[in-house]
């Protein structure tokens, strides 16, 4: 039981240039398996994440492929199999809630339920109602309901019908971090409880690694990794993935040199930038490529140069400051090698070493932090 998919959609600018035989200006072609696990698609804006869900919503159809829910086939380009949106037993959670404006709560719960008895009917909205735990809000209209509120019922009127699949459309995108915090874990708590796949798309990277069971990284219409949120995180495939999970220390092209069985690390060189890292499970080829997160990056003062001169530590001079927060953002040059790193710091360590634009410090590199792909 789960979702496949396996699927084609091309774009073109003008309904002309199929029959013109030119090239589309953009095709997605996407792969990939779950099974009932909450799972996050993440990518940039247009790389085919929310033309993937309507794909297997029916609200577009493919170019070619196959889309199997629970072992239904919803779609199949050879067999011409291309079910109507009403015999596809899926939720469709929009990003701008969809609610009817003229319903109260209870009429938008309803609405999926065409065919059911009134009993029927009335039992399932007081079992939404309270999964939800959106009771007192049976009789509100959508103008009377918050933000939070509105989704929730977005999401009690999407599971009403019993669907096999739930697909969600960045749903928590205009809501304050903390309604965010709280649907996220409510969103686990209907995965658990019904037992079915959700699909999830989101834009933000802690939703994307705190809630997923496995996540499928899109860029560019293709599907660049899939795996549990600790393999994209820590074990991102290659540059578009790196990236899109958060580093924002880049090295390309670097050369492998002098591994070290006994220690299991090896030197890479990029430019005249050289560091010592841990030594990858995978193969490791004549050139690589290497990163680390801003938030790895160590800073220390330039008190005592024995104390903290070692390995991976450079000299760095600071080039600009950003707040973000709870944390500034550093720009730091490191001297010797005229390379740009990008550091994080909580406000209570920067604080304290007092830092300002044009001071130097040391930048050091924990070889245990640095992610290669």
């Amino acid at each position: 039981m789960g979702i496949n998919v396996d699927f084609r959609k091309r774009y073109y600018n003008k309904k002309s240039d199929k029959k013109k035989g030119k090239d589309p200006v953009f095709l997605l072609d996407t792969k990939f398996d779950v099974g009932n696990e909450l799972v996050v698609l993440f990518g940039r804006s247009g790389s085919g994440k929310t033309t993937t869900l309507q794909c297997i919503a029916g609200l577009l159809e493919p170019n070619g492929g196959k889309i199997v829910v629970n072992d239904k086939v919803y779609f199949d380009c050879h067999k011409r199999i291309n079910l109507p949106v009403q015999q596809r037993s899926l939720g469709y959670v929009f990003q701008n809630y969809a609610l009817f404006p003229h319903m109260d709560v209870r009429k938008n719960i309803i609405y999926g339920l065409k065919g059911w008895t009134e009993e029927d009917k009335d039992k399932r909205v007081r079992e939404m109602l309270q999964l939800l735990r959106i009771e007192e809000l049976e009789n509100n209209y959508p103008s009377q309901l918050s933000g939070g509120q509105k989704q929730r019922v977005a999401l009690a009127r999407a599971l009403a019908p019993k669907p096999d699949v739930l697909l969600l459309d960045e749903p928590f995108s205009a809501l304050d971090m903390v309604v965010r915090m709280k649907l996220r874990e409510k969103i686990k708590e209907i995965q658990r409880e019904l037992g079915i796949p959700i699909l999830f798309i989101t834009h933000n990277h802690v939703e994307a690694f705190t809630i997923a069971d496995k996540v499928v990284i899109f860029h560019e219409g293709r599907v660049q990794q899939i795996g549990s949120p600790e393999e994209v995180f820590y074990k991102p495939k290659n540059k578009h993935v790196a990236e899109l999970v958060g580093l924002s220390n880049i090295f390309e092209d670097s050369l492998a040199l002098d591994e070290d069985e006994t220690s299991r690390t090896l030197t890479l060189k990029c430019g005249n930038l050289q560091v010592i890292a841990n030594k990858p499970d995978n193969k490791v080829n004549d050139k690589m490529a290497w990163g680390i997160r801003p938030e790895n990056l160590r800073i220390l003062p330039l008190i005592d140069k024995r104390e903290n001169a070692g390995e991976n530590t450079f000299t760095a001079s600071v080039k600009s400051i950003v707040n973000k927060g709870a944390s500034k953002i550093l720009a730091l040059e490191i001297t010797e090698h005229e390379n740009i790193l990008i550091a994080e710091l909580a406000n209570q360590f920067f604080e304290d070493m007092d830092l300002k634009v044009g001071d130097d410090c040391f930048a050091r590199i924990e070889k245990s932090k640095i992610v290669i792909f």
